[in-house]
């Protein structure tokens, strides 16, 4: 929804920035534009992947390539920076893109790669309540990254508590979605094909009752 920041959160590896991918993609299906801002993963990487998860195929041929970017290219839009930006910077791409560009979601990806030290919990909650005051004022939708806590191990599925970083940056965002892998299913490969592959969990919706799972099964 438009003025709103979400949270997407997750263990390494378990599939969060795969699922905002193409979480991204039904956006553009739907004409909405988006910008994509990983400072983890080359532009050419991220494109690959989309395109893959656009065409639904793993190899697709040159003519599909080209089909896919003739449906993003007045739609999709990538900040060309790995390794670590300035925050006020960052902030500043989200104004550029939602006033001049008219772009309707901003994906960043991730918190840990905003110049803010991984103990100072001031900056990260000043960093997260500007996210929120730049939705407000332009009616950005922003999708933030962050990672979760090491726990004893991955096979229990995390939740709100385990976000890393401030605390407040959980009770600042309006949405939190939590991406788990269910590598229980990995450690049994006589587990059912009918038990999911990763788990999909609304933890918080400041405007809504509703919290709750979705199963995915990965293709």
């Amino acid at each position: 929804r438009e003025h709103e920041v979400t949270l997407w959160s997750g263990m390494n590896g378990h599939g969060k920035s795969l699922a905002l991918g193409q979480t991204c993609m039904g956006f553009i299906e739907q004409g909405q534009k988006v910008c994509i801002a990983s400072m983890e993963m080359k532009p050419m990487v991220t494109l690959a992947r989309i395109c893959r998860q656009w065409t639904k195929d793993r190899k697709p041929d040159v003519e599909i390539i080209r089909m896919f970017h003739e449906t993003t290219r007045t739609h999709l839009w990538l900040y060309d920076q790995q390794g670590t930006v300035n925050a006020e910077r960052m902030l500043a791409v989200m104004r550029y893109c939602a006033q001049e560009k008219g772009i309707r979601h901003f994906v960043l990806d991730s918190l840990m790669k905003c110049g803010l030290g991984t103990d100072d919990y001031t900056a990260q909650r000043d960093f997260v309540d500007g996210l929120c005051a730049i939705c407000r004022d332009t009616g950005l939708s922003i999708h933030l990254v962050a990672h979760m806590r090491k726990g004893e191990n991955e096979r229990t599925a995390p939740g709100k508590f385990d976000v890393k970083g401030a605390g407040e940056i959980t009770d600042l965002v309006d949405n939190l979605v939590i991406v788990w892998r269910n590598l229980r299913k990995d450690d049994k490969p006589d587990t059912p094909s009918s038990d999911p592959d990763a788990y999909m969990r609304v933890a918080k919706q400041r405007h809504h009752s509703w919290e709750g799972s979705f199963s995915f099964w990965f293709d």
